[in-house]
């Protein structure tokens, strides 16, 4: 009971202090992606530093995606004792000084075990601030989520554009120092803002009085976790699309369509582009149409998006149809996030995270095995199974889960 008291004396905050964390959220999120693409452009590099095979650089980046897994659900609990401010400022710490860690390696083993703990940074930290983002969003009443995921989006791709530009001239020991420099300095400014500001008075939702009748005596915290599952599985079935396309949209253009390396480079890039707009513009969408509709729009409009990207005939087809897919899964995240943070605070952002990330780590061997198995077009149809999955899914829940 007296966590539940303290969220009782929170008082509204103004409109200038809200306008503030606002602003300091969305710089925290811009910081996550920026990091994490610059370690990601890096890669190549410290393969060649480590002198790891193919398959001993895959399991030692398995490290990352394993010690953000492991953290999640623990940051849920953080949150809930120390406050999702406190824990977001603590996490960009860690997350800024273990960037630099990978160049300090020598082996795949070394390597493994420092991409454990970046990865545990990394995913602490998005279970923080995304679960201070829910708070907001309630307390601004409007549904500005999809715009801190765009931050994340821009991030990543500043992150990764200045990677490229430095990749010749600074060893990936000085990159990645410089992004630990930058990422402090970032902490500290945006950081003292964070502090400063007493979180908002979380709004929780509870399962619609209206939905499916239940059993007597099924206890309502059950049904609410059955509703935080669900949202996360739809973040599964987006965060699966984003994983096999980064990984195999190029080789699919490349190998089955002819295109050049370098117009299969820009697979990804048409994806990831059009994501970040459908991001940008998501607030408006969702104001229109509710979330309910935002998410079967998007889940149907991604599904028919990577039907084309997958079996066109043509290159440009494909990119129109990766551009598509980007659109139609850019608001499904972020949505179902909220919504699980919405129902049970930062234990259901974490659920829902780690489904998600669950699905990113899926994507790309399942594609791999499915290619073996019959062509690459096919398995990446998968994609195209899961959007129309997470449709489906947010059409049938619609009652329950009052969107």
């Amino acid at each position: 009971m007296p966590l539940i008291n303290k969220m009782r004396t929170r008082i509204a905050l103004p409109e200038n202090s809200l306008t503030r964390l606002r602003i300091a959220l969305t710089v925290f999120f811009a910081l996550d992606g920026f990091v994490f693409a610059g370690w990601v452009v890096r890669i190549p590099a410290i393969k060649e530093q480590t002198g790891a095979s193919a398959s001993a650089l895959g399991l030692a980046l398995l490290g990352v995606s394993a010690g953000a897994v492991i953290t999640m659900m623990l940051t849920g609990r953080l949150c809930r004792r120390y406050g999702t401010h406190r824990v977001t400022v603590v996490c960009a710490v860690l997350l800024s000084l273990s960037v630099a860690l990978p160049p300090l390696t020598h082996s795949a083993a070394a390597l493994g075990a420092v991409l454990l703990v970046f990865g545990a940074a990394y995913g602490s930290i998005n279970v923080a601030f995304n679960s201070a983002a829910v708070d907001l969003v309630g307390a601004l009443r409007r549904p500005i989520m999809p715009s801190f995921h765009a931050a994340f989006s821009l991030g990543g791709m500043l992150g990764a554009g200045l990677g490229g530009l430095v990749a010749g001239s600074l060893s990936p020991t000085r990159h990645l120092l410089g992004l630990t420099l930058i990422g402090l300095l970032v902490t500290a400014a945006a950081g003292r803002t964070l502090l400063r500001i007493q979180p908002p008075a979380p709004v929780r939702d509870t399962p619609h009085p209206k939905a499916a009748p239940r059993p007597p005596g099924t206890p309502t915290r059950t049904r609410t976790r059955g509703l935080v599952v669900t949202f996360g599985l739809i973040a599964l079935c987006t965060a699966y699309g984003e994983g096999a396309l980064a990984d195999w949209s190029a080789l699919h253009l490349e190998h089955d369509l002819d295109a050049t390396p370098g117009v299969a480079a820009v697979g990804y890039s048409c994806f990831a582009l059009a994501m970040t707009i459908g991001r940008l513009t998501g607030t408006k969408l969702l104001e229109r149409l509710g979330q309910t509709r935002t998410l079967v729009g998007g889940g149907t409009t991604a599904a028919l998006g990577m039907l084309l990207g997958a079996l066109a005939p043509a290159v440009w087809a494909a990119l129109l149809g990766f551009m598509i897919t980007g659109l139609g899964l850019a608001n499904l995240f972020p949505v179902a996030v909220e919504r699980a943070g919405r129902l049970a605070g930062p234990d259901g952002v974490a659920i829902a995270s780690t489904l998600g990330y669950g699905g990113m780590l899926l994507g790309p061997p399942a594609i791999g095995f499915m290619a073996d198995w019959f062509s690459l077009p096919v398995a990446l149809t998968s994609v195209a199974v899961l959007a129309g999955t997470a449709a489906v899914i947010a059409a049938v829940t619609r009652r329950a889960a009052a969107g």
